[in-house]
């Protein structure tokens, strides 16, 4: 009986989802800039997660652009969701190397973006998560260079 309640709590869980829904400016310290950005995270699974922290790397065009990390903590409901602000920093190095693709239109207005991560939970149990996309820049950006 208790090999199979010891098999029960290995079960596999479904990948958590991590969907960036916004971004405030914070106050940063000479060479960054420095955002707030609000993650909501999606529980598909049976049982909730308590987390204890939360760490985020963000790449554009394959290339580092932003990292952050917060001990923000909480749980998200079995089937359920939640939002999460983690600070991040820019450098003004990573901004310019990405502003020379663009005024270059090396990108021609669309960039991908990749976003990793982990939810730190208690027992040095931790959750990794993947997020990616594209994003297209609005064509004045590109039409005022004619």
């Amino acid at each position: 009986m208790l090999l199979f309640g010891g098999c029960a709590s290995l079960q596999r869980h479904e990948p958590i989802e991590v969907i960036m829904v916004g971004v405030e400016p914070l106050q940063g310290e000479g060479l960054e800039l420095r955002m707030l950005v609000k993650l909501r995270i999606q529980n598909p699974n049976d049982v909730p997660l308590d987390f204890n922290g939360v760490s985020v790397v963000m790449d554009v065009q394959g290339k580092r652009f932003a990292t952050g990390v917060s001990d923000a903590g909480g749980s998200v409901p079995r089937f359920g969701e939640t939002i999460v602000a983690v600070p991040v920093s820019i450098s003004v190095f990573r901004i310019a190397r990405q502003v020379m693709g663009v005024v270059t239109n090396e990108y021609r207005g669309k960039l991908a973006y990749e976003m990793t991560g982990k939810l730190a939970g208690p027992a040095f149990n931790s959750l990794q998560f993947k997020s990616s996309g594209e994003f297209t820049l609005p064509s004045e950006i590109f039409e005022s260079g004619k």
